[in-house]
């Protein structure tokens, strides 16, 4: 009898490890993204705590029946080691698909060898201008874990059929923690893996050393996302743009190189396809909100351009205040029906500013201290806009016409 209990404490850790070593290679922090044509193309990305050479993604039209990898197309993944920066290392993986039919459900899951994640439908854009919905929200950034989680459930809720959704940046508060974006992921759980997820940096992704005079992406934004590289040279997957639906998608970062993304901004507009809808995305505001903030140089360098293309739409966070213009054009209230852009500041995470009241004169709406979501829906002469506060109740909405 007294050899029982060596035996166990014998094999129990064997039985630890090899547990440990399974664990290691589940796929953790699944999340779904465009980074081509919305309705051919998508991407996914994940990583595992253990090197998974033969990671991949698996495929397939959705079905009534349960589903069998036997069915599924394979696509395996891109994978590179990542140090966290606390001396742990991961391996992150990207598996991008291509040639998906246009409006179609998919199914797919990540993983490698006996390892896989659940299944996970999401649908592909369609291929002319059809109506669609698409969720917006502003800095999410602080008390990831307790106040935000409840700001994305509710936009889907609200928008249970949206097609993408988009982030303002400031997505975490401390970008070079890891920590902080297994947060992030956790705010997101299935609805990141099953909605395409769109977004810039914000200054909190960012970090100036005083060796240097620009201020430097953290090493964690590009392995945890796969976005287009179709922006201006060193700024892939900051800097980028997509059509979707009849709708041109401009997403700039205002952290550096404005000048740059100006004189690229005005190339990508010339080329729009005419009668369309167009709608930037960034983190800094046109207009500042919040705070004592203003930020001259966006208007000098942006303005010009957003006025001579007639850009409709722009959503921007970083002020941590709702704030929503009259229609605009060239800083002053367009008065006719139709024409003119308007500018909208959002947030929907708990770190609140108070009003700035230096553009209080050419703001349609303005408040602090509320959490919100907003909804978009996207028609071929119509887009309406509509602002919610997490408790569900209707707090801003406009409309804008062709």
């Amino acid at each position: 009898m007294r050899k029982q209990p060596l035996l166990i404490a014998i094999l129990l850790p064997v039985w630890a490890a090899s547990g440990a070593l399974a664990a290691d290679r589940v796929p953790r922090r699944i999340v779904l993204n465009w980074y081509g044509d919305p309705a051919t193309t998508a991407a996914v990305t994940w990583r595992t705590h253990a090197p998974a050479a033969d990671a991949a993604a698996q495929i397939q039209t959705a079905s009534p029946s349960p589903l069998t990898p036997a069915g599924a197309f394979v696509v395996k993944a891109a994978s590179m080691e990542l140090d966290t920066g606390k001396g742990e290392t991961v391996w992150t993986h990207s598996a991008r698909f291509s040639a998906l039919k246009s409006d179609t459900l998919y199914a797919y899951r990540v993983g490698s060898g006996e390892h896989w994640s659940e299944w996970n439908h999401f649908r592909t854009a369609a291929d002319d201008r059809r109506a669609f919905r698409f969720v917006f929200l502003g800095d999410l950034q602080n008390e990831l874990a307790s106040q935000c989680g409840r700001v994305v459930r509710a936009s889907i809720l609200q928008a249970p059929d949206a097609l993408f959704m988009l982030h303002a940046g400031d997505l975490v508060s401390r970008a070079w923690r890891d920590d902080k974006w297994g947060e992030w992921f956790t705010v997101g759980e299935w609805i990141f893996r099953s909605i395409p997820q769109l977004m810039v940096p914000g200054n909190h992704e960012y970090r100036r050393t005083p060796s240097k005079k620009s201020a430097d992406l953290t090493p964690l934004w590009r392995p945890h996302f796969t976005l287009p590289e179709n922006g201006p040279p060193g700024l892939e997957e900051t800097v980028y743009t997509l059509d979707v639906q009849g709708a041109r998608l401009v997403a700039l970062n205002p952290n550096t190189a404005v000048r740059e993304q100006a004189a690229w901004l005005d190339r990508v507009l010339r080329k729009k396809r005419s009668g369309g809808w167009t709608v930037l995305l960034m983190h800094q505001p046109i207009y500042s909100t919040g705070r004592d903030r203003d930020n001259l140089e966006l208007r000098q360098q942006l303005l010009p351009i957003i006025d001579a293309h007639g850009v409709d739409l722009v959503l921007q966070g970083h002020d941590h205040t709702y704030g929503r213009t009259f229609r605009l054009r060239a800083g002053r209230r367009v008065r006719s029906t139709r024409g003119g852009t308007v500018y909208v500041v959002s947030v929907g995470g708990p770190k609140q500013y108070p009003l700035n009241p230096l553009y209080g004169s050419i703001m349609a709406r303005m408040a602090a201290d509320r959490q919100l979501y907003q909804v978009i829906q996207v028609e071929k002469d119509r887009l309406r806009f509509d602002a919610w506060t997490v408790d569900g109740v209707h707090f801003d909405g406009f409309e804008l016409r062709k």
